[in-house]
């Protein structure tokens, strides 16, 4: 069977995240199709074929099935009776309580990344904030930037090594980055937002969780007054 590796930079690669482990064939269909939703690939409203993503990611119907019901539970995707299943639409009235969730929870997952990341975690961390460094506005589509900055918050939940606290924040990240993705061409500086993660990133391998709290807090604030402003 074929591997799952459509994306960029493991974004829908069948390896995991951000660790490298192997992954079922269901997690694997399960991750390329919601980083396809989660980036508008599939449009919001979009019907959903399990036999067309099924052949293009090169797994059978099961694994499609398993990571579909996955999908329905994190409010990525929607059944209606005797009409199919459709992506879920992007409501902006969401983002106030997206939000809300998101300034609770993203400090203390950088708080606990400060103060538990292993030095696998600081070495993925480290890499990505030389990534970081190599951003040309210029030159680097919005599209990479966003992978970038959600392989970016995926590790640093990863490395608050709490599970609950991972899960929750990455379905809460994923429906902000629908939201983000849906005003990306009214966004003038997506470079400079994504940007912003150097500094939370050194205070995490830094060991600092007080700064690392406060520079996440900061991030998601800004998110938020960025898409109102560009509504």
């Amino acid at each position: 069977m074929q591997q799952v590796a459509t994306g960029p930079e493991g974004a829908e690669s069948g390896r995991g995240e951000p660790g490298g482990e192997e992954l079922s064939l269901a997690e694997r269909a399960y991750r390329a199709i919601r980083d396809r939703l989660v980036m508008l690939d599939i449009r919001p409203g979009a019907p959903i074929n399990e036999e067309q993503l099924g052949q293009s990611l090169g797994v059978g119907r099961t694994p499609v099935r398993e990571a579909l019901k996955r999908l329905q539970y994190e409010r990525l995707i929607t059944t209606y009776p005797r009409r199919g299943t459709f992506a879920t639409e992007v409501n902006i009235t969401d983002l106030a309580h997206i939000s809300e969730v998101r300034q609770e929870l993203e400090p203390l997952a950088a708080a606990q990344a400060a103060r538990r990341a292993t030095a696998a975690d600081r070495a993925t961390l480290t890499a990505l904030r030389r990534r970081l460094e190599g951003v040309n506005p210029r030159r680097d589509d919005s599209a990479e930037l966003m992978h970038l900055d959600l392989q970016i918050h995926r590790a640093i939940y990863s490395a608050a090594h709490n599970p609950y606290l991972e899960d929750t924040l990455v379905r809460h990240d994923n429906l902000a980055t629908r939201i983000w993705c849906l005003f990306i061409d009214r966004l003038s500086d997506m470079a400079g937002h994504v940007g912003e993660h150097g500094p939370l990133i050194d205070a995490i391998v830094a060991g600092e969780p007080e700064k690392a709290a406060r520079l996440a807090r900061s991030h998601v604030e800004d998110f938020e007054r960025a898409v109102r402003a560009a509504i």
